[in-house]
C-alpha cells in the first residue's frame, strides 16, 4: 500500500468554457471520484487536494451582485473548501464499494506577509473575460487582470506556503486510515502576527505548491498532480512537441515552462522530490493508475531507474 497525495486540477471540477453550476461541477467531480476510487480499490491510501479558482471568483461576484461587500479571499477560500469537499466526499463514498472513512478538513496554510507575491498579483481566479470587459471590470472594481490563454481573468497575489497549521490533525486521520480531503484551493491563507495570533490574508495559495508541501510533510510515497493534459511537454504547441516520461529535477531545471500553467506543477514536483519525497507525477485524471504505476504521464524521480 502506498500513501498518495493527489492534487485535482481545475479540470476535475470545471473545464474551460463550462458554466460554473452545481450540476456541472458535480458531474465532473463524480468522474474524478470514480478514478480515485479505483486507486483505493488497488489498496492505496489517499490524501486529496483540489483547486478552487472559478468557485472563489463566482462567490465574490455573487456577493457584489447582491449589493454587498465581497467577503475577503481567505473567507471565500474556506467556503469553497467546504463546498467542494462536501461534493467530493459524497461522490467518493458513492464510487468506492469497499469499507472506507472520509473526512473533509478546513486547512489553514501560513504565508509570509512580506512575500513579494503581494506586490505582483499573478494567480487567476473567477471567470474568463474579453480584454475589453476585463479592463472595464478592473477599473470599476480595482482588480488586477492578466491574459489567460485567449481570454483575460482577474489575478490575485499567490504567496508561497510555508506551514500547514492542521498538519498534525491530518497525520492523526491518516494514521487511522481515513481518506482526507484537505488544503483545498491551496488552503486558507493566513499570516502570524507578532503576538503569535493568526489572521486571514487577501491571497490565493497555489494548489500545487501547497499540495507538494503537504506530501513532503506526510512523507508520502507519491505525489500526483492531475490535469487536463496527459504529460509535461517540451516544445508545447510546436512541431517539436514531445512528452516527457521519467525525468529528474535537474533535467527539468534546464527547461522553461509557462508560469501560469505547467510551471508551478513542475516546480512543486521538483521540490517534493528534492526534499526526499518519492515519485511526483503529472498527468491526466483518466491515466491516474498508470501514472502511479509509472507507465503514463510524466514522472519526476530522484534519478533514472529510481
Amino acid at each position: 500500500m502506498a500513501l498518495v497525495v493527489v492534487a485535482l486540477g481545475g479540470n476535475a471540477l470545471l473545464r474551460r468554457g463550462e458554466p460554473v453550476s452545481a450540476a456541472t461541477q458535480r458531474a465532473n467531480i463524480r468522474r474524478a471520484a470514480v478514478a480515485l476510487a479505483q486507486l483505493m480499490a488497488e489498496g492505496h491510501q489517499l490524501v486529496i487536494t483540489h483547486g478552487n479558482g472559478p468557485q472563489v471568483g463566482l462567490l465574490a461576484l455573487q456577493g457584489e451582485a447582491a449589493g454587498k461587500a465581497a467577503f475577503p479571499l481567505d473567507v471565500l477560500g474556506a467556503e469553497t473548501e467546504g463546498m467542494i469537499g462536501y461534493v467530493l466526499q459524497q461522490e467518493l463514498d458513492n464510487a468506492y464499494t469497499g469499507d472506507a472513512r472520509f473526512a473533509t478538513l478546513l486547512t489553514q496554510v501560513e504565508v509570509d506577509p512580506q512575500d513579494p507575491a503581494f506586490a505582483t498579483p499573478s494567480k487567476p481566479v473567477g471567470s474568463v473575460y474579453s480584454e475589453a470587459d476585463a479592463k472595464r471590470l478592473a477599473e470599476q472594481r480595482g482588480w488586477s487582470i492578466a491574459p489567460d490563454g485567449n481570454a483575460w481573468r482577474r489575478v490575485v497575489p499567490s504567496p508561497r506556503p510555508i506551514r500547514i497549521l492542521e498538519i498534525e490533525v491530518i497525520r492523526l486521520l491518516v494514521a487511522q486510515g481515513v481518506t482526507v480531503i484537505c488544503a483545498g484551493g491551496g488552503g486558507i491563507p493566513v499570516a502570524q502576527l507578532a503576538d503569535g495570533t493568526f489572521i486571514g490574508v487577501e491571497a490565493v495559495i497555489d494548489k500545487d505548491h501547497a499540495s507538494g508541501l503537504l506530501a513532503a510533510e506526510l512523507q508520502a510515497d507519491a505525489f500526483l498532480m492531475l490535469t487536463d493534459v496527459p504529460a509535461v511537454y517540451t516544445g508545447w504547441g510546436t512541431p517539436a512537441q514531445r512528452a516527457l516520461g521519467d525525468v529528474t529535477p535537474q533535467e527539468l531545471a534546464a527547461l522553461d515552462f509557462a508560469a501560469g500553467s505547467m510551471g508551478p506543477k513542475v516546480q512543486a514536483a521538483c521540490d517534493f522530490v528534492n526534499h526526499g519525497g518519492g515519485m511526483a507525477g503529472i498527468g491526466a485524471l483518466e491515466d491516474v493508475s498508470g501514472l502511479l504505476m509509472r507507465h503514463a504521464g510524466t514522472r519526476v524521480v530522484p534519478r533514472h531507474g529510481a
